[in-house]
């Protein structure tokens, strides 16, 4: 069997595998990516609706408007032109209606909670968005900070069915700093008139993960997909990487899957504390159901679900936010769900899922009919999201393996902020320039 070298070898094809070897490949350092899956882009894969549509995303993605770090890279990929910005049209479900919370008026017209609540729930946002330490809220859970900003009312309709939905049975661990982010994330991404704003990419997120890979080929660098990593192995100083379809040595290695995934390559010869802490951060999975529709559900694109007894955290109509054109005439709808991977949900299989979906629709959606639908897909994320614990930034691995040569750039060391396409591609490039700094000194 023949061993390929390199100088730096890539576990990984997501963004931000594919940004640390954008700034490797503009150095000119040997850099290969190895992926595991048939297509690129980790999360931000997609699917083939029709030869006439443009492709889809499996997850549901925007950007914001202060995501710098994705805007930068598109900008010198000189493709700011697919980039488009549109007001969102939020709401919430609660109590079998619907409320929209778009801007801050409709926040003062959200009937649920009292005057004096609607006000302290506006407040809180600001109060948020001022906190300039988040170190301070290390030692608190979301859900007592939360109360202490807007009180009881508020957190119990607004507050905590989202984080029920979203993280079931650990809603109660999620610590502050996480949802703080998530506060002042959406707090900054306001058009003049208040109304939140947000980015797509023309052709979806593939679309630029796809120029991302062809400008670093074009600089000399491989991927192989389909390549799933067996083992990595210290080697006379180097890396020997043993995958389904051969070894590779490199000088250097990054890693950029989910942390368990890491210790299973090296459990081998890796210290039993190293490997504790790399299977210390727990995570949810993500099963996310699609729908091809003949007709619109609402005029609602990211509709928050507060309500316990309907099992996805949200409905979001993608075609509420990009033109149906795009779809061949198709009404896209995203059903999510984050759930630990042994739930029985998870399992099912893509006509179960649709199934037990149907009637929750027909509840949220009275008019609703099942011959609306005209193909459904199912996409599940066995790493979807970290979960962020109280104290999380002393739970985080280094991004530096105690042995030499082994780097790591995970979603889930991407802190005070939570995971996403514009971090990926922060500490992507900051891996990148790290390495080709040392290599090139």
């Amino acid at each position: 069997m023949t061993t390929q070298h390199t100088q730096v070898a890539i576990i990984g094809a997501g963004f931000t595998g594919l940004a640390a070897a954008y700034e490797l490949s503009k150095a000119g350092v040997d850099v290969i990516i190895l992926e595991a899956e048939a297509d690129i882009g980790g999360l931000a894969a997609a699917f083939d609706l029709g030869e006439k549509s443009e492709k889809l995303d499996r997850f549901y993605h925007h950007w914001f408007t202060n995501d710098l770090e994705v805007m930068q890279l598109i900008k010198e990929l000189n493709l700011c032109d697919k980039v488009k910005i549109n007001p969102s049209n939020t709401g919430m479900y609660f109590a079998n209606q619907f409320f929209k919370l778009s801007t801050p008026w409709d926040l003062l017209r959200f009937k649920p909670l009292a005057f004096p609540d609607r006000i302290r729930l506006g407040l809180l946002a600001l109060k948020a968005r001022k906190v300039e330490n988040w170190q301070e809220l290390e030692d608190k859970t979301a859900a007592e900070w939360l109360r202490e900003l807007g009180g009881d009312n508020v957190y119990r309709i607004v507050w905590e069915p989202l984080l029920r939905g979203k993280f079931g049975a650990v809603a109660d661990q999620i610590s502050a700093v996480w949802f703080w982010n998530k506060l002042k994330l959406r707090g900054s991404s306001r058009g003049k008139g208040g109304e939140e704003r947000l980015a797509y990419f023309k052709g979806g997120f593939v679309a630029l993960v796809e120029a991302l890979a062809a400008k670093i080929k074009r600089r000399g660098a491989e991927i192989q997909t389909s390549t799933p990593v067996l083992s990595i192995q210290p080697q006379d100083g180097r890396w020997l990487i043993k995958t389904s379809n051969g070894e590779i040595l490199a000088d250097r290695v990054v890693s950029t899957p989910a942390l368990p995934l890491l210790a299973q390559m090296i459990e081998s010869w890796a210290c039993p504390e190293y490997l504790a802490q790399l299977r210390r951060i727990n995570y949810l999975a993500n099963v996310c159901l699609v729908l091809e529709l003949d007709r619109s559900l609402s005029d609602t694109y990211w509709l928050n679900v507060n309500d316990p007894s309907f099992p996805f955290v949200g409905v979001i109509e993608h075609t509420n936010f990009q033109s149906t054109k795009s779809y061949d005439g198709k009404h896209i709808v995203y059903l999510s769900k984050y759930l630990p991977h042994t739930d029985a949900l998870y399992q099912m299989s893509n006509d179960e899922l649709l199934a037990f979906a149907l009637p929750h629709l027909r509840r949220m959606f009275p008019k609703f009919e099942e011959s609306w639908i005209q193909k459904h897909h199912v996409w599940h994320a066995r790493w979807a999201q970290p979960i962020v614990e109280k104290h999380y930034s002393q739970l985080i691995p280094a991004c530096e393996s105690p042995q030499h040569g082994l780097f790591l750039a995970s979603m889930a060391q991407i802190y005070p902020e939570d995971r996403g396409t514009n971090y990926a591609i922060r500490e992507g490039r900051r891996m990148g320039r790290h390495l080709s700094d040392l290599i090139n000194d």
